[in-house]
């Protein structure tokens, strides 16, 4: 079993930034792949990012490559989304996951593990 729990989401105005963190318990944060996933009211669930269990491979979303960074502290058991040049378009559910594989993408099937949310809301 892992639990996640999501925080550092809020309301921020258009251009600003945010960090989302993602703390894990359970099984070994560091043989796992993470990912970061966005659901807005209304629409299906979305891949932001991922990274594989060291750190060495990141994915992006094409909505926020280059404005958002996914990292990870596996000392800390620890995920983080970096999310700058924020966009009304950015506000959502966001979700953090484990995946079943070390280096996972965007395919939410390799997702195990979910966290149960936090709210992001950007305003114009």
């Amino acid at each position: 079993q892992v639990q996640l729990v999501e925080s550092g989401g809020g309301l921020v105005q258009a251009g600003g930034s945010l960090r989302l963190s993602c703390a894990a318990s359970g099984r070994t944060f560091s043989s796992a792949g993470m990912g970061w996933f966005r659901q807005a009211p209304g629409k299906e669930r979305e891949f932001v990012a991922s990274i594989s269990r060291l750190g060495s491979v990141k994915n992006y979303g094409d909505s926020v490559q280059g404005r958002f960074t996914i990292s990870r502290d596996n000392a800390k058991n620890t995920m983080y989304l970096q999310m700058n040049s924020l966009k009304p378009e950015d506000t959502a559910i966001y979700y953090c996951a484990a995946a079943t594989v070390t280096n996972p993408d965007v395919r939410l099937d390799l997702y195990q593990y979910w966290g149960q949310g936090i709210q992001v809301t950007i305003s114009s």
